[in-house]
């Protein structure tokens, strides 16, 4: 189903570890019926270890937990910190389990990227933050979240549900909390292999060519596709400030890479670009004008575009876009280091046939990574049993 604009919902941005993990934590700790939790990783640190004692805590207290983890994103979980959970009456599920072609993994290029928390059907979170110290200690990764409450938080629930397998989504859903309790509007806005093939990436679209004074992407991985990148130059020309902020560490050289070779086409036209040095920025979100807000997991590259399953919350409120705005600009200065259209042009000459054939490769790349296992967002979820029999088998390979 396509979500509507809710009005009346409570959202505050978190930018910190700790601002995150301690409401997480706390709002698990306090959950008193249901929790239900999708992430692309978890790590078997003191993050990791934090978050499977409060997942086990409250399925003693007899709250139902559904975790839905990657598979390719949790393989090296050891099979006693799963078999801890499940046996605990936590319920594990995997997202596109498969067998090894030739001892490859062959989902690498179809992940659950969503990072979705609803508890209780009253509090709900929705980031880029992995349950991972790399994502909490000071000077670890740069990320964004909402934590939401208020009418938006149903919609949430009801796909936050619909991922689950079958047996998980029968069960009797609790009624999610949906009074008013703030002032902003809000929308989920969600990309799977259903039917929401295109929904992020249109409703960027439409938000900037609708700008008219200023808008800022801050993105780990960014390569969109042409429409896309045409309109954020477009945007520029028309008199727009338009401020990217991406990743100046290079821990994925191929997405490092393919980001750079678009810096001449931007800068020529007067789009500013900052690159985050002061750690991997691993953020998603965006601003335009003085409204509108985008935050969540979708990054603007072929794998999060046309891959991926995502989940962003689309955001109408002024606080909220100024307190991201404040934030992203102070980043900007002090962490970042600008790129001059002359270093981006220097050697420009030999970078030309990269781009095209750069492009021509987003293009074709979701039908060649379409070879690969497909899935669509619900039948590939295993259950708890199945799970821990996946772990033993993967830990044993």
């Amino acid at each position: 189903m396509n979500y509507s604009w809710r009005e009346g919902n409570q959202a505050d941005l978190l930018a910190t570890g700790e601002d995150y993990f301690s409401r997480v934590f706390a709002c698990i700790h306090e959950a008193r019926e249901e929790v239900l939790l999708e992430t692309f990783l978890i790590a078997e640190d003191d993050v990791g270890l934090a978050l499977q004692q409060a997942l086990i805590a409250a399925a003693n207290r007899g709250v139902r937990v559904e975790l839905t983890a990657d598979n390719y994103g949790t393989h090296d979980l050891s099979p006693s910190f799963v078999s801890a959970m499940t046996d605990a009456g936590v319920h594990v599920h995997l997202f596109a389990p498969a067998p090894r072609l030739f001892g490859c993994r062959t989902t690498r290029f179809r992940r659950l990227h969503r990072n979705v928390l609803v508890i209780d059907g009253e509090h709900a979170f929705i980031g880029s933050f992995a349950y991972s110290t790399g994502h909490s200690t000071p000077g670890a990764a740069q990320n964004y979240a909402l934590a939401v409450r208020g009418p938006v938080v149903a919609d949430i629930h009801r796909d936050a549900l619909n991922q689950l397998p079958d047996a998980g989504r029968q069960a009797n859903p609790i009624k999610p909390v949906t009074r008013h309790a703030g002032s902003a509007r809000l929308r989920l806005t969600v990309r799977d292999n259903d039917t929401h093939t295109h929904d992020i990436e249109s409703e960027y679209l439409r938000i900037i060519q609708a700008s008219t004074q200023r808008l800022v992407i801050a993105n780990a991985c960014f390569f969109p596709r042409y429409p896309l990148l045409r309109e954020i130059r477009n945007a520029a020309r028309r008199g727009v400030k338009v401020t990217l902020l991406l990743q100046g560490q290079a821990h994925m050289p191929w997405a490092y890479g393919f980001s750079r070779l678009l810096y001449d086409y931007l800068l020529r036209d007067g789009v500013v670009i900052h690159e985050y040095d002061q750690a991997i920025l691993h953020g998603k979100v965006a601003l335009a004008d003085h409204e509108w807000v985008s935050v969540g997991s979708s990054n603007l590259d072929p794998l999060s575009l046309a891959l991926n399953l995502e989940a962003n919350l689309m955001v109408r409120d002024a606080p909220v876009n100024r307190s991201l705005h404040d934030h992203l600009l102070e980043q900007a200065h002090t962490h970042c280091r600008p790129v001059e259209l002359q270093a981006a042009t220097r050697g420009y000459w030999w970078r030309i046939p990269l781009i095209v054939l750069g492009f021509q490769f987003l293009r074709h790349f979701p039908a060649l990574a379409g070879w690969f296992p497909a899935h669509t967002p619900r039948r590939p979820l295993i259950d708890a049993e199945q799970a821990h029999l996946q772990y033993d088998s993967e830990n044993a390979a």
